[in-house]
């Protein structure tokens, strides 16, 4: 037996000794059609380690369930939406080879989803379980398409290990069980050594006593961290429709260019600061467990993407560049702020009370401008209840402002860089910047402009720092 034979069998034995598995996310664009699904399911189907895969809902789903939620009687708006939510999976059924299955699947989802709309009480679980419904048409049609492949399907609920806390609309996930739970099943269906590819949804999980509930627009990719860490992954792969991780938008600034790698900081500051590739808590648990994470493109498989790691091999000052829109900008004015013990934690209860979360923050001696948390909202805007207004105006001035951007640079160091400031700044003379945060974070420099300038501002930004933008 030559050298070369046997380190191949010992190097196949290595291989197969271990579950080794990667978890696959696929986004809305990357399963929106039947082509865009079988596009998908060839990439599943070219890596025997990619076992387990979670889906969202077909591009236009979500958006459509959110409208028909919004909706308070039966009627011509509602047989609309619910028009296009069947067309589009339908189309994707009568494509399917086990097309007369599929689409039988399509007509018993929709008559469950109208049943659904006739009820009553539409408070915020009726939302949850009416959002689901997206990932449910999803993950039951992609089984149909990865089977074209000869793919062994396994499709599972997600609700039976993602839980959750009673908080619909941005249910709060219990970590402490999501692990048992997965190690459970995959002890229980020895998925070790088994061929099978578990298929999942993104975005759902369930409360103590069974009930649905949602983890926020975007939550997807977050649901596919939670698996992977659960599941000790080789590597979390997130697909979309885009080669990677930009240095900003594209469709903003034209020269923008995908980057190979970048950091967790980085990345975590990027998905915060309106980076849109990444839901902004999904770093979190593949971070804990030092799983890599690779943002690829499902259209163009064949590009390398972006993979986001704990030690990238530099570290540019400025890496990117984001944008943030709808931003809502809320100001206090108080005579009696000026050297009052327990001023700001009295603001903070009140908007904690009205489960308002506060992003950034910069203070003077008489006042204290605040923006306003909107990472996990279909709109970047909120809006401030009239009762927020009352309880702060007992104590203090209150100013709000809408229409205004946050734009932030996202690199390394940046705290202890000097002269980046005054470059940025003067750079930007002609615009009128507000609301500076820098120093309390060595990944970036952020501040407020108003929205119809952001593009304009975004693109300035990156042309001047483009030679410290790592193009890799």
């Amino acid at each position: 037996m030559s050298i070369n034979i046997l380190l191949r069998i010992l190097q196949f034995n290595f291989i197969h000794s271990s579950y080794i598995m990667i978890v696959s996310k696929f986004g809305g664009t990357s399963v929106g059609s039947y082509e865009a699904m079988s596009r998908s399911a060839g990439i599943i189907a070219d890596n025997p380690q990619r076992r387990w895969v979670v889906i969202s809902a077909t591009a236009g789903t979500t958006n459509d369930l959110v409208a028909l939620s919004k909706q308070t009687s039966q009627g011509s708006e509602v047989e609309r939406l619910l028009q296009l939510i069947e067309d589009r999976h339908q189309d994707i059924a009568s494509q399917c080879t086990n097309a007369s299955a599929a689409l039988q699947q399509v007509n018993d989802l929709m008559i469950s989803l109208r049943d659904h709309m006739q009820v009553d009480t539409k408070d915020a679980q009726w939302v949850d379980s009416l959002l689901a419904f997206g990932e449910d048409f999803s993950t039951r049609l992609f089984k149909y398409v990865l089977e074209e492949y000869g793919i062994l399907v396994r499709l599972e609920w997600a609700g039976q290990w993602i839980k959750t806390d009673s908080r619909f609309g941005n249910a709060e996930v219990q970590l402490e069980r999501i692990q048992p739970e997965i190690h459970s099943y995959v002890t229980a269906h020895d998925l070790e050594s088994s061929e099978e590819v578990v298929l999942t949804q993104g975005f759902i999980g369930a409360d103590e006593q069974g009930r649905i509930t949602t983890l926020g627009r975007g939550g997807s990719d977050y649901s596919a961290a939670l698996f992977a860490e659960a599941l000790g992954a080789e590597c979390l792969e997130i697909w979309t429709d885009v080669a990677g991780v930009y240095t900003t938008d594209p469709r903003m600034v034209a020269n923008a260019h995908p980057l190979s790698e970048i950091g967790f900081d980085e990345a975590a500051e990027l998905s915060v600061f309106g980076g849109k590739v990444l839901h902004p808590a999904t770093t979190k648990p593949v971070r804990r467990a030092n799983i890599p994470l690779k943002v690829l493109s499902s259209i163009h498989p064949s590009l390398p993407g972006t993979q986001i790691l704990t030690n990238p091999m530099e570290r540019p000052i400025v890496r990117a560049i984001s944008v943030r829109k709808e931003q809502t900008l809320m100001t206090l004015h108080s005579l009696d702020m000026l050297h009052q013990p327990g001023f700001l934690a009295k603001i903070f209860s009140i908007l904690a009370e009205h489960r308002i979360s506060v992003d950034l923050v910069t203070t003077s001696e008489v006042s204290v401008s605040l923006t306003l948390d909107t990472a996990h909202k279909a709109s970047n805007r909120v809006e401030v209840s009239e009762g927020v207004l009352r309880a702060l105006n007992d104590f203090c001035d209150v100013e709000i402002e809408y229409d205004l951007a946050l734009v932030a640079l996202i690199g390394n160091a940046m705290n202890q860089t000097s002269g980046i400031s005054g470059k940025l700044f003067s750079t930007l003379k002609d615009y009128n910047i507000r609301m500076v945060c820098h120093g309390a974070s060595a990944n970036n420099v952020c501040f407020l402009v108003k929205e119809s300038e952001a593009e304009a501002v975004a693109k300035t930004i990156h042309d001047q720092f483009i030679t410290l933008i790592c193009r890799m």
